[in-house]
């Protein structure tokens, strides 16, 4: 097993040049135009029940550029679990991976967290009427845009690699071998597309 940095760089070598000059501590004009374009965010947080990465989504540009190195997010309904939040609370530092359909290369902010009500954050980002609970306010650290290979190799994008839904488990199968025992899992499947156009904000 590898233990140190020395046994890694020996294997690795040195980071490319390259990849050195794409690491900044704010958001320049380019990296600003992949967060507005962005509609998929994934982040990561550690607190003391361990790590946690959970993905968030909205219409691209839901993620507010503030100022350049400061965004907003909101948090919008989901499963009441709260992971990311308890752990921004207990460890502010974050990590958030933005994706965009049919780009190969993705963008990464390292910073820290606070989380907000303020009525008057939550309304910047009402949809229907209808406010998050809170908004997360990210204070940038590190900005760095990944090279296309992992989607390439993935094919993420290609729609010849899309799996048809009805040969992978339902919500309702899972949840069901899942559970203790007396779950409708048929009656989960089948009122699941409403709920979920129901409760998205």
């Amino acid at each position: 097993m590898l233990t140190n940095i020395e046994q890694l760089e020996e294997i690795y070598g040195k980071p490319h040049k390259r990849s050195l000059w794409k690491e900044i501590d704010f958001l320049n004009e380019d990296y600003q135009d992949f967060v507005k374009a962005s509609p998929f965010v994934v982040f990561a947080s550690s607190g003391p029940g361990g790590m946690d990465c959970s993905p968030k989504g909205d219409t691209p540009g839901f993620v507010k550029i503030l100022d350049e190195r400061t965004l907003a997010v909101p948090d919008r309904p989901g499963n009441n679990r709260i992971d990311t939040l308890r752990n921004i609370i207990a460890d502010p530092r974050i990590g958030l991976l933005f994706i965009i359909p049919g780009i190969g290369e993705t963008l990464r902010v390292n910073g820290r967290a606070e989380i907000s009500a303020e009525p008057a954050l939550l309304e910047q980002f009402a949809v229907d009427g209808k406010l998050p609970r809170t908004v997360i306010i990210v204070k940038i650290d590190a900005t760095y845009f990944h090279c296309s290979k992992a989607l390439v190799r993935s094919k993420l994008w290609d729609p010849a690699q899309q799996i048809e839904r009805a040969s992978f488990p339902s919500p309702g199968a899972i949840l069901k071998r899942l559970s203790i025992g007396g779950f409708d899992a048929d009656t989960y499947d089948r009122d699941l597309p409403e709920r979920v156009k129901a409760t998205l904000y």
